[in-house]
């Protein structure tokens, strides 16, 4: 299980309305379910993650998140949730102003990539670098913007979107804490409209 996980299911109050937007197979969702008896809504797009989620006894609709999400209104739900889905937007930026508004808070995690081990694979090889979270190579990825901590704590910055708390995969290592941008594999962030 992803790390980012375990930080989400902290995260969110028990019995909360939850909206997980790139819900893929539901893996997060029904561990949500499970644990915290949420009242949860996937959204994906791939047909096959949503037939796996509905296997497993969850509500989703096929949607672009990227179209605006229109369809919900605001402050429709406690928690709304990108999780390893910001990296494979067009638009991020105007995702995550809309997921502020239709959540009286959000999270999102992703994976960094100015951890340094993709900098010295970047840097040695030459190549993109493949990780555990980032497997792709570059032109198969469905990864289009990657983006290191420093990248979305600026985002949020600009976008007037409040940081309410930041963990990161790292979280219990000292370097982790004192230069996350650096030595955090990946970021979960709990945000809300400022």
């Amino acid at each position: 299980m992803r790390s980012d996980i375990d930080t989400i299911l902290d995260w969110v109050m028990q019995g909360s309305r939850v909206l997980d937007l790139g819900c893929g197979d539901g893996e997060l969702l029904a561990a949500l379910t499970k644990q915290k008896a949420i009242s949860g809504l996937g959204v994906d797009i791939d047909a096959g993650n949503l037939i796996a989620a509905v296997d497993k006894g969850l509500c989703v609709v096929q949607q672009n998140m990227e179209d605006g999400l229109s369809n919900f209104n605001s402050k429709s739900f406690d928690v709304v949730i990108i999780a390893f889905s910001l990296q494979v937007l067009t638009r991020p930026h105007t995702v995550l102003e809309r997921v502020v508004d239709i959540g009286n808070e959000a999270i999102v995690s992703f994976p960094n990539f100015g951890h340094w081990r993709s900098r010295l694979s970047l840097l040695f090889s030459g190549r993109m670098p493949k990780t555990k979270a980032l497997p792709y190579s570059w032109f198969d990825t469905p990864n289009i913007h990657f983006c290191t901590v420093n990248d979305f704590e600026q985002l949020c910055d600009q976008l007037q979107i409040e940081i309410i708390e930041r963990k990161t995969s790292e979280g219990g290592h000292i370097l982790a804490k004192l230069w996350p941008n650096l030595f955090a594999k990946s970021a979960s962030y709990r945000i809300q409209r400022t």
